[in-house]
């Protein structure tokens, strides 16, 4: 589903690492029967035979396709990202690099933009201004070149479509 920020972070790794991949959007309030066909479950992220949760389907690529590095080789550094990436509220106060995973932009960042990349189409950057290092965050990651291929649209017309059953 094109709105769906679960589904965004897969695209964005797909992106960053420069996969090549054929996106098909479904409507998740009528999905089509070959649908269930791939993922029984009935959740909005499908690899072609492979069926998952966005954290899932994003650690899979990351193994599966060599190339640009988004998550540590190390083992402590990495496990370290997925808590970062657990306890995201907790660490935010201590955070001294610009990204969640150091001071480059790594998957950690991706799995959590979608949430916070729609606060600005929403129009409610000020739910932010108490917390400048989330606000530091946030504009170092509009300057990435991935996230600027994003598909999100606005709050508003996701929530247009939504109520018309046009996704």
């Amino acid at each position: 589903m094109r709105f769906c920020p679960f589904t965004e972070r897969t695209c964005f790794v797909l992106r960053a690492k420069g996969i090549r991949h054929e996106v098909i959007n479904i409507n998740p309030k009528n999905k089509p029967k070959w649908f269930f066909e791939k993922n029984p479950f009935g959740l909005v992220l499908i690899l072609e035979n492979r069926a998952s949760s966005s954290a899932l389907t994003c650690a899979y690529l990351h193994e599966a396709y060599p190339g640009k590095k988004l998550l540590p080789s190390d083992p402590d550094e990495k496990v370290c990202q997925k808590m970062v990436f657990e306890l995201f509220s907790k660490v935010l106060t201590k955070k001294k690099t610009t990204f969640f995973g150091g001071n480059s932009l790594s998957m950690i960042d991706y799995f959590i933009w979608p949430r916070y990349g729609q606060l600005e189409a929403l129009e409610l950057n000020e739910c932010v201004d108490h917390t400048p290092k989330l606000k530091l965050w946030m504009a170092a990651m509009r300057g990435d070149p991935t996230l600027s291929a994003s598909s999100l649209m606005s709050g508003r017309g996701f929530l247009n479509l939504y109520l018309q059953n046009s996704l």
